[in-house]
């Protein structure tokens, strides 16, 4: 039901001692459990603020109970609706890291739902920005943040999930789209104006009608838990309970709990899981220039890697400023709880860990990296859904190196595939990444935690990547100094938008190719928002601030997107019709050939030459033995891949199986093909430059 009054009658509110769990503010149809963790606070008061008039503090209650290290408190009459935060008292040794200041009034770790959304004020920084004297950190800023802040929000967590299941999809059959919530819809004129860039937007029928026809199974969400307004991403979390309150379409207090659960039951209704992309490393406190917003005034080293010996400053290991203190048993529960939460009572379907090597910089300082990962892996709800690393960060790479039941976004893949279409001989290093990367998950794990990847919100489109060498990042503000200037693209002969045809075809191919090499390799692919029809963001490879048409899904499209989408459509659905594409077990043996253009197979020679740009992959179905989920077993007889970078066309042998030479042709990139559907191996056959064609024998 809808949140409707929050306290019967304010002057006559009674209080509990209360319970020190469940941690947060929990409404139990009476009345509401607070429970606060801070080991190091002398005193915490419990701020109650009027719904209609969030900056109107009604009430400070003081909270006396306190069972290790949980303060605790029960009210009487207090009912879903209900504004409120928490000031708390301590010492105030910024050298020992102790930021302990009740003018600052601070967000509950353990809410459910933010009342609007969190805007920068000089009121909420740790330090005066002005006192620029030697001492200055040694003095708190003492402005009361109370009326620059939003509340937390006391939810009723009730709501009726009828039937609703995990589609549970298997990685062989899943296939990934990152997307923004407010990015895809926000421009869509087709949806009534209220619900665009919403969760409902998001869950309405005509967005999942199109995510279907696409061929997705599974949507990874950039950040949804409750995050600053400074960026457009959302990487800069601060209340990993709530989900984030303006994509919610209605301005009702708490409404994007249940919008965000309605979204999820409609996307599993139609069979497509929800993945959440999860800052876990750090937030958006900051570093000592940042803000008291939370996790900083409530138990600053308990919630944050100090630098030891001056605890005044943090580890910084995501480039944000902090990295939260994976050491301390309640951060630790803190994540825990909250990945929990969002598979138990939001029923998402898995995450993707920002940073995730920062998560284990952190871990590993106290050599609890392990204890930490076992924690998931034996933990009886998490182990059941996915799990996806990015695994690196600002100072570490470690792709290849997470435990067998993580899944990673495989960098290395994308490395390669944009060096081999750009014309960098790769061609060995190329064939591992087709056949899943055994070389980094043939270790107990299977070729689908190989999170296959061209793209990602962090740095070119598909479109940019083929149209532009360099980034162009001005409108960031920055004076195109952020960004990655290492990019592995290729502009094809002009940078950026050209009217020269012989280029605009060359980058319709290119981007075929991408897509082709995408969905065609052992792995399971990830598609980035727009990629399926060439959606630009003008050369910009860090788009995290630009909340506008330069981030945003375009639906005008031209006679170019739309074919470029239903060839992306295309592939997908010929991935899930031939299983031999996307196996759960590795190739091994014979059950794959890798041909030259004469038709012999690859020799170690042929594999460091520096010169192979065209190679052709002969799967020989008849080999495999594996069954799919079903029980049903995959083998079709032979599919044959062949990949040319270079830019002529080459002559290539086809090969004879038995009696059988006749190849059918299901995919071709060149966009001036005149190849006929079936191919005489007893023919010449020549491959078009630049281009990726797979067949199968009739």
């Amino acid at each position: 039901m809808e949140p409707t009054n929050t306290v019967e009658n304010p002057d006559e509110i009674r209080s509990k001692p209360g319970k020190p769990y469940p941690l947060g503010a929990t409404w139990d149809g009476d009345g509401v459990n607070f429970a606060l963790f801070s080991e190091r606070a002398t005193g915490v008061t419990l701020c109650l603020f009027d719904a209609d008039d969030p900056a109107k503090e009604t009430q400070r209650i003081p909270i006396t109970e306190r069972t290790e290290h949980v303060w605790h408190i029960y009210l009487d009459s207090i009912r879903p609706g209900q504004l409120y935060g928490y000031r708390v008292d301590g010492p105030f040794e910024p050298s020992q890291g102790l930021l302990f200041n009740p003018n600052k009034l601070l967000l509950d770790p353990y809410a459910k739902a933010i009342s609007g959304p969190v805007e920068s004020h000089l009121a909420q920084l740790t330090f005066d920005p002005d006192n620029q004297d030697e001492d200055r950190f040694a003095k708190p800023q003492e402005d009361d943040s109370a009326p620059y802040v939003p509340k937390s929000v006391v939810i009723d967590a009730e709501f009726d999930w009828e039937d609703d299941q995990r589609p549970d999809i298997p990685l062989s059959r899943t296939i990934m789209y990152e997307m923004h919530v407010k990015g895809f819809t926000i421009q869509n004129q087709d949806l009534p104006k209220k619900i665009r860039g919403t969760y409902a937007g998001l869950g309405s029928s005509e967005a999942i009608d199109y995510l279907k026809s696409l061929g997705v199974t599974t949507v990874e969400l950039m950040p949804v838990h409750q995050f600053t307004s400074e960026t457009y991403w959302g990487y800069n979390s601060i209340a990993y309970f709530a989900p984030h309150s303006d994509y919610a379409s209605k301005g009702e207090i708490g409404h994007a709990v249940r919008e965000f659960k309605e979204m999820v039951k409609a996307l599993h209704k139609a069979g497509i899981e929800v993945v959440l992309d999860v800052v876990y490393n750090h937030t958006a406190e900051g570093n000592q220039h940042g803000p008291t917003l939370s996790f900083r005034g409530i138990d600053n080293p308990a919630y944050y890697w100090l630098v030891e010996g001056n605890e005044l400053y943090y580890m910084d290991y995501t480039g944000t400023g902090n990295t939260l203190n994976m050491n301390h048993p309640r951060t630790l529960q803190l994540v825990m709880d909250s990945l929990r939460y969002w598979v138990t009572d939001m029923h998402v379907d898995g995450f993707r860990f920002d940073l995730a090597t920062a998560l284990a910089h952190s871990l590993n300082a106290a050599g609890q990296l392990s204890a930490f990962l076992d924690t998931i892996q034996q933990d009886p709800v998490l182990s059941q859904v996915k799990l996806i690393a990015e695994p690196w960060d600002v100072q570490a790479y470690h792709v290849g190196n997470f435990p067998v039941n993580w899944s990673e976004w495989n960098g290395k893949y994308r490395d390669c595939v944009r060096d081999f279409w750009r014309g960098e001989t790769v061609i060995g290093e190329l064939a591992a990444r087709l056949m899943g990367s055994p070389d980094l998950y043939n270790d107990g794990r299977q070729p689908g935690n190989s999170i296959n990847l061209i793209t990602a919100h962090d740095g070119f489109t598909l479109n940019d990547l083929v149209s532009y060498n360099d980034k162009h990042n001005d409108a960031n503000g920055e004076n195109n100094q952020d960004g990655a200037n290492d990019n592995r693209s290729w502009n094809m002969g002009s940078e950026g938008p050209t009217d020269d045809p012989d280029i605009l075809r060359a980058r319709e191919k290119q981007k075929r190719n991408f897509l082709a090499t995408l969905f065609l390799s052992q792995g399971t692919p990830m598609l980035l928002m727009g990629d399926e029809y060439g959606r630009t963001q003008q050369g910009n490879n860090n788009a995290y601030a630009q909340d506008n048409e330069i981030s945003w899904f375009n639906w005008e499209w031209t006679a170019e997107h739309q074919a470029q989408f239903d060839f992306t459509r295309q592939l997908t659905a010929l991935r899930q019709e031939h299983p031999l594409l996307r196996r759960r077990k590795f190739y091994q043996g014979d059950e794959v050939t890798w041909i030259r253009t004469d038709g012999k197979s690859m020799t170690s020679e042929n594999w460091d030459d520096g010169i192979t740009r065209c190679i052709g992959l002969l799967i020989d179905g008849t080999k495999v033995d594996e069954q799919d989920e079903n029980g049903e077993p995959i083998g079709e007889g032979h599919l044959l891949l062949l990949l040319n970078a270079f830019w002529e066309p080459v002559s290539f042998k086809l090969p004879k199986i038995g009696r059988k030479h006749t190849w059918e042709v299901l995919i071709n990139t060149d966009l001036d093909a005149t190849v006929p559907q079936a191919i005489s191996a007893r023919q010449p056959f020549e491959i078009a430059g630049r281009s990726v064609i797979l067949m199968k024998l009739k």
